[in-house]
């Protein structure tokens, strides 16, 4: 179990994505796997978040993985290996994979916990876009770094890093999308204006939120502007494009006495103002972050599915429609004690949801489907199973079938959501 769940305030951390020392031999061990299960079947979650730090554990391998295809149906799979982002893609659903090519040519320390894996996305051109947080060697610091591949990822810019600000503070748990216009904009968790806070002698309710994007097909990118006050700490963002070509942001949100519910956010990239509204209203109360990031995905008639973690009545995964600063519409319970780490995807009126559910037997991914617009979702079915670790498992929509790319310590699968007939 991971050293998140040490408690606030002062408490010491890991920085996110290092491994702490016990954490292999809990993955590794069968015994040891039992006792996590059942921790987290009959205790709340024991959280954690050092005031402008963020925790995580990582696995002793590197689990974090992120999976899409392109324009050509072709899957891609961006991961990490001895300090550089790894790229691969296949031909045949993620049978087999071609040769590697090396996002970074100069080894970095890059996170690579299934919160904070590396981002994988493209452009209306062909574009290969690829994100990632860079651990500093300044305790909790941390940049969003950024490569660009114009010629079909064989060979890629030098990295540069996102944002403006240089100060040795977190800049992680960053999120890629590209817009309707071809732009790529990046989201991520930000601790300067809480560390500003702090020195000032005033109180500041977890990190911010900042955003950039770039006119230039990732040459360079604009400079960042704050998206959100009060976010959590360590729960990754949901960052996707609308029907209308905008960019839309879900995450957890900290707001009065630590209530850690969630806020949607357009991003804007016409100077405008940006305005985050309350999308879930579970009141949890907890002083520390959960790291349990939302999903987000879009339907038929702009329908916004979203999916994510609470524990104000018992740990749970819930799905619902989200109508900004109200409940969302047609909420459904679908794990409780042990169910972690969901997903959401759609197609028309067809709506997936995918999650890991932990038990003394180790992971099993979940996958739970509805036909009519998510009013009512089938009955849970099981996808896999793993005796060693596995990551966040991520949805993906190819040509109107959707899939789950699940990576665990035995390798990485890409498993279709829908049964052959």
């Amino acid at each position: 179990m991971s050293r998140r769940l040490a408690r606030r305030p002062r408490m010491p951390m890991s920085h996110a994505g290092r491994t702490p020392p016990f954490a292999t031999p809990i993955y590794r061990n069968p015994a040891m796997l039992r006792l996590l299960a059942l921790l987290l079947l009959v205790l709340p979650p024991l959280l954690a978040a050092h005031e402008g730090e963020h925790p995580s554990a990582a696995p002793a391998t590197a689990l974090g993985a992120s999976a899409a295809f392109d324009g050509d149906g072709r899957l891609w799979l961006a991961d990490v290996v001895d300090g550089r982002v790894r790229l691969r893609q296949s031909g045949d659903l993620g049978r087999h994979f071609g040769p590697a090519t090396r996002v970074n040519a100069e080894a970095e320390d890059i996170d690579h916990a299934g919160e904070n894996r590396p981002k994988l996305t493209f452009g209306p051109a062909g574009e290969i876009y690829v994100s990632w947080s860079q651990r500093r060697p300044k305790k909790w610091s941390s940049f969003v770094r950024f490569a660009r591949s114009l010629d079909g990822g064989r060979h890629f810019s030098a990295p540069i890093t996102v944002h403006r600000d240089r100060g040795e503070a977190t800049h992680s748990f960053d999120a890629l999308a590209v817009d309707g216009a071809g732009r790529p904009l990046i989201a991520w968790i930000d601790a300067r204006d809480h560390l500003a806070a702090m020195q000032a002698g005033q109180a500041y309710a977890g990190l911010a939120i900042y955003y950039a994007w770039s006119d230039d097909r990732g040459a360079s990118f604009q400079a960042e502007r704050r998206l959100a006050d009060h976010s959590c700490e360590c729960c990754r963002l949901a960052l996707v494009r609308d029907p209308s070509g905008a960019v839309r942001a879900l995450f957890r949100a900290v707001s009065g006495s630590d209530v850690r519910d969630h806020a949607y956010a357009l991003l804007p990239t016409d100077g405008s103002a940006a305005q985050a509204s309350r999308a879930t209203f579970s009141g949890w109360q907890v002083a520390a972050c959960p790291e349990q990031g939302p999903g987000l995905a879009f339907g038929a008639g702009g329908v916004a599915h979203a999916v994510w973690y609470e524990a104000s009545e018992g740990p749970a995964i819930w799905y619902g429609q989200l109508d900004p600063g109200h409940a969302p519409r047609h909420m459904l319970k679908l794990g409780t004690a042990g169910a972690r780490h969901a997903d959401v995807a759609s197609s028309g009126r067809r709506v997936w949801v995918a999650w890991n559910q932990l038990s003394a037997d180790g992971y099993t991914l979940m996958l739970r489907s509805s036909g009519d617009g998510g009013i009512s979702f089938g009955a849970p079915r099981t996808l896999a199973r793993a005796s060693v670790a596995a990551s966040t498992p991520q949805l993906l929509v190819h040509e109107g079938q959707a899939y789950v790319a699940w990576n665990t310590a035995a390798g990485f699968q890409l498993l279709p959501a829908e049964r052959a007939p």
